[in-house]
């Protein structure tokens, strides 16, 4: 997508300039090796420097990244993606037939997918031909809907100043305040940065409440300015400070703050507490008329354990700090050749943590709160863990094993170690690492960051038209109502009221989703924390295939089965979803 103007850079150094009037020392810009402008003239970042030299007078430097970018250690989800690719690979292989076109396995719409390989190399032919031909409608709509939501996301934000033109006329502006809730987690400070810069930009004020509910009670509300989330970006935790304390016991003085600040919507940005904390908010409405605004949640948990979306702000960091100390503890287990590590995670009574983050790192097995942990699995286990170093005697290389915090509340992370290097037949030793807090700090990965900013902005698109639609108010003057109701015209400016203006953003698949709170309940296993459903469930077994457990790599054979999760795409399918841009209906469906 190339700069919307002919004159870009002009745009270019207006931009730059606001944000160093406003307060910003510095400025970055990066540069496509194959950005071209409207009239498909290459754009060069040296180029650049000679713009922003000459015409703004900035002392600019290039610095290109080159082939480092193909080097260091696999994040997270791309050992994760690669695993889950490389198994349907083999099973695309069983499945086909002389007749069976070719295919190449892929990832659309966040799934997994087989797609016929002729046609999809001739889409992506398509791409560079649609640019060539200055179609760049149609070189985006080739492209993923994950992806264009978040370029159009990032333009937003990146595009706007706080003395910019896109500012809302004055009986649109809103105070729309930002609360963080639960444990911390990555992504958190990212998604408040891009929803107070979106809020600036509009004219909208955005309120920071530090330090959770309590905070809200206690009136710890200060308007947030351009600068003051300057870096928040890379900022790991949560710096508006977070706690898990519910509101529920001090409603009254929640409801008090809200309307002594005029505070018009509400985005909570947390784990599963943000979520029953949002839920209790929405049910007292009839009781406090303050509650009446439309309240988002932003799901932000490394436990990954919220109903309504696929994925929480913070897992995918929790994971990758998982994924980098399993390499760091596997260097130490097979200098020795004779170690098994046991390793604890987080995860509460999810076990999303385990599994995907043990599959990407090469966990001989895991142990997870959804399974449990008995002795016949623990025999099991300590059966392959003698096999497969009795096999490797002398050769042999260290191995992890991941265990939930809450897999079982009586063989706990040490109980386990000790059962395996009581029963190893002195062929291995077996040691424990509990990560901890680990998991909760850090700069928050990259995929974490694109999602807290896409979320960021469409939870404030959101509650500024859900606002905007409880402003409306009709006329009642010839109206007679009961005489315990009031008239529209004397409640707040904003009054929302319906169950569907109290709603969790979710990721779901490749989709956006704004599901009403209420709604999930259903879906919900209050007193284990948990959704009642997940979607990362098929992947479990392929770590215990893919380390050997229950295979007879000699003779072949395997006890433990795997369920493809991948999606069939037929030639007809891709046409539809390329040349026509319709949404496949079987990519609406969920793994699970």
């Amino acid at each position: 997508s190339p700069p919307s103007k002919d004159d870009w850079e002009t745009s270019m150094c207006k931009t730059l300039k606001a944000s160093r009037d406003a307060g910003k020392r510095t400025s970055l810009v990066i540069v496509a090796e194959g950005a071209i402008d409207r009239n498909l003239k290459p754009i060069k970042a040296e180029y650049i420097r000679d713009i922003l030299s000459t015409r703004l007078g900035y002392d600019t430097r290039v610095t290109i990244l080159g082939h480092v970018q193909r080097g260091g250690a696999p994040a997270h989800f791309d050992r994760l993606l690669g695993t889950m690719q490389g198994a349907e690979a083999v099973e695309a292989i069983l499945r086909a037939t002389p007749d069976t076109p070719s295919p190449v396995i892929g990832m659309l719409e966040n799934k997994i997918t087989t797609q016929p390989l002729k046609e999809a190399i001739e889409l992506t032919g398509q791409v560079a031909q649609a640019i060539a031909d200055k179609d760049f409608e149609r070189a985006m709509n080739l492209r993923s809907q994950s992806f264009s939501r978040q370029l159009a996301a990032y333009k937003e934000i990146a595009n706007s100043n706080p003395d910019g033109k896109m500012k809302l006329p004055g009986a649109k502006r809103l105070r729309i305040a930002i609360l963080h809730a639960g444990a911390p987690a990555g992504g958190m400070n990212t998604a408040t940065r891009s929803a107070v810069r979106l809020c600036l930009s509009r004219g909208h004020t955005p309120l920071g409440v530090y330090n959770g509910f309590p905070g809200l009670m206690r009136g710890e509300v200060t308007e947030l300015d351009w600068l003051s989330v300057d870096g928040w970006t890379i900022a790991g935790g949560s710096r508006l400070g977070t706690n898990r304390d519910q509101p529920t016991a001090q409603l009254g003085a929640a409801a008090y703050q809200l309307q002594k600040h005029d505070i018009q919507a509400l985005m909570v940005v947390g784990g599963f507490e943000a979520y029953t904390a949002s839920l209790a908010l929405a049910r007292s409405r009839g009781q406090y008329p303050a509650f009446n605004i439309p309240i988002v949640v932003i799901p932000a948990t490394v436990s990954n354990n919220v109903p309504g979306t696929d994925h929480s702000l913070g897992s995918d960091t929790a994971s990758n700090v998982i994924v980098h100390s399993i390499d760091m503890i596997k260097q130490s287990a097979s200098s020795n050749r004779r170690r098994v590590f046991v390793i604890e995670v987080q995860g509460g009574n999810c076990g999303y943590l385990a599994v995907t983050a043990g599959l990407s790192g090469g966990s001989t097995t895991v142990y997870t709160p959804e399974e449990g942990v008995d002795l016949a699995r623990l025999q099991r286990d300590v059966a392959h863990l003698r096999a497969r170093y009795t096999k490797e005697l002398g050769r042999s290389e260290g191995r992890i094993t991941l265990c939930n915090e809450n897999a079982s509340k009586i063989y706990t992370t040490q109980m386990i170690a000790q059962i395996y290097e009581a029963e190893s037949g002195g062929f291995y030793g077996a040691h424990t690492s509990v990560l901890g807090h680990l998991q909760q700090g850090g700069t928050p990965s990259p995929l974490d960051r694109c999602r807290a900013h896409t979320m960021a902005v469409d939870a404030i698109n959101w509650l500024q038209q859900r606002c905007w639609e409880a402003m409306d108010v009709p006329n009642e003057d010839s109206v007679r109502l009961p005489a315990d109701r009031l008239k529209r015209k004397y409640f707040p400016r904003v009054y929302a009221s319906t169950p569907d203006t109290a709603a969790l953003i979710g990721v779901i698949g490749s989709e956006v989703r704004f599901t009403p709170i209420e709604e999930l309940v259903a879906q919900t296993d209050f007193a284990r924390r948990v959704p009642r459903t997940n979607w990362w469930s098929p992947v479990r077994q392929l770590v215990d295939i893919l380390s050997g457990v229950g295979v007879d790599i000699d003779a072949g054979g395997c006890t433990t089965e795997y369920t493809s999760c991948a999606i069939d795409l037929t030639a007809d399918d891709l046409m539809r979803r390329y040349s026509e841009n319709r949404r496949l209906s079987k990519l609406d469906t969920r793994q699970s």
